[in-house]
């Protein structure tokens, strides 16, 4: 099947093609903007196809030189590559890596903001004095189909928001759990992270959601290649079910989680992060950022 797009209210578009699946939208200048969203569209066609192309490299772990060819892929591999002591591969940061792509099409004269928002991996342009309101759904499980009609109206209710600033430096933001599309080794009903840029966000939320985690009889994990035969992490065991836990449980599994949080700041992957497992809450705040807004019991 072909790429498609369709309008949406707001000067917001859909594309989709196979498991891609975007909402962009974009403010400024009418003509600058009509630009932009003709040369996402241009570039957006051809992404997946180029994704396919290399495919099998890109499901191998992170190792050695990069012998990626395509722009989106080398992408996905470098924002990958601070975590290869760790099984990863450049998948880790798809939907990010893609996101990053094509705001590249909105950074340009007359475009005062965008986002590009990947299926919650999101990718940010904002001109100087510009910021944005991101909106977070802390249990990946109640965002269903009524909450995706909820949210295409303006109407979604989150559990809180946070704002984004011009010269806050965040670009990217993306958020993992083991109840999203993707696989996790994790426990987190969600992991938020912000960072430079959309890839490094979507690699670092995936690091982070595997590192919200504890053992529990009640955990159920299965290996990735049985649930799904095209899977890049093979035989390596899932979450699947994740039991309420006692209050206790759910903290450690949060602060193994910061601690992750913690060291990747430290090391300038990420500028913050707010986790949450069951009702409770972990921030890991950047000074120059302000707080989360999270009706949650916050943790240590």
């Amino acid at each position: 099947m072909a790429a498609q797009r369709e309008p949406l209210a707001g000067s917001r578009w859909h594309f989709s093609h196979g498991p891609i699946d975007i909402v962009i939208g974009a403010e400024g200048d009418a003509a600058a903007v009509h630009a932009a969203h003709e040369a996402a569209w241009q570039r957006f066609q051809p992404l997946l196809q180029e994704l396919v192309d290399e495919l099998p490299q890109l499901r191998r772990p992170i190792a050695g030189l990069c012998r990626l060819d395509g722009i989106v892929a080398q992408r996905m591999w470098s924002a990958c590559l601070p975590y290869s002591k760790t099984y990863i591969t450049p998948m880790a940061a798809v939907a990010g890596s893609v996101a990053q792509e094509l705001i590249g099409c909105y950074q340009r004269p007359g475009v005062q903001r965008a986002w590009v928002n990947n299926g919650g991996d999101i990718a940010l342009h904002l001109a100087p004095g510009a910021s944005a309101r991101v909106g977070l759904v802390s249990d990946l499980a109640a965002f269903d189909a009524t909450a995706l009609r909820q949210a295409a109206a303006g109407r979604l209710q989150t559990d809180g928001q946070f704002e984004l600033r011009a010269e806050d430096g965040v670009r990217g933001v993306a958020t993992s759990g083991w109840r999203g599309r993707s696989f996790s080794l994790g426990i987190a009903d969600s992991v938020t992270l912000l960072a430079a840029n959309a890839a490094m966000a979507d690699a670092a939320a995936t690091v982070v959601g595997n590192a919200v985690n504890v053992e529990w009889p009640g955990i159920e994990r299965v290996p990735a290649k049985l649930l799904r035969d095209d899977t890049d992490l093979g035989a390596i065991p899932v979450t699947t079910a994740v039991p309420s836990l006692p209050p206790a449980l759910a903290r450690e599994a949060l602060q193994r989680g910061a601690a992750k949080a913690r060291e990747l700041q430290a090391r300038g992957l990420i500028v913050a992060a707010l986790l949450v497992c069951q009702g409770q809450a972990s921030f890991v705040p950047a000074p120059t950022l302000a707080p989360f807004l999270l009706e949650a019991t916050t943790a240590p």
